[in-house]
């Protein structure tokens, strides 16, 4: 077994009047996240790692819209359930934080081994449905770069 490296990519897919897209997880019934992903070895740079995300989680090709690297980062403990996923022993990941800014909500295609449902919901909104902490605080951070506040 290939272990997933504990570095990743967090995608937050916005409009300009910030309408987000959310992906309900086909793994966890009811939890809502952005697009998310680790780095693979075939990936030069987190960039890289973003665009092969969106397109794998979305079918939309983010070179064609405003992608933009934060420059921010998170680490957070990983859950236990996905803990086999990773080299024994690593107990958190450090992820980085894109934004994808589209000229509307558009429909995507998921890739259905790992997401069954989509919708595009309200900054604020998304906030309250997503479940992991640092998708919050990239929510925040969004809201923070349109100088709004949840």
């Amino acid at each position: 077994m290939d272990f997933k490296t504990p570095i990743s990519v967090l995608v937050l897919i916005h409009t300009a009047d910030l309408k987000v897209l959310l992906i309900e997880r086909a793994d966890k019934t009811g939890f809502w996240q952005s697009v998310t992903g680790s780095i693979e070895v075939e990936d030069a740079t987190l960039r890289d790692t973003a665009v092969r995300e969106v397109m794998e989680e979305t079918g939309l090709d983010a070179t064609q819209f405003d992608l933009s690297d934060w420059y921010f980062s998170q680490t957070y403990e990983i859950y236990e359930h996905w803990r086999y996923r990773y080299a024994p022993g690593v107990t958190h990941n450090t992820e980085h934080i894109f934004g994808l800014e589209l000229p509307s909500t558009l429909d995507v295609k998921l890739a259905p081994n790992e997401h069954v449902a989509y919708e595009w919901v309200d900054w604020r909104e998304a906030a309250k449905r997503v479940f992991s902490w640092t998708n919050v605080e990239a929510l925040r951070l969004l809201g923070e770069r349109h100088q709004l506040t949840l």
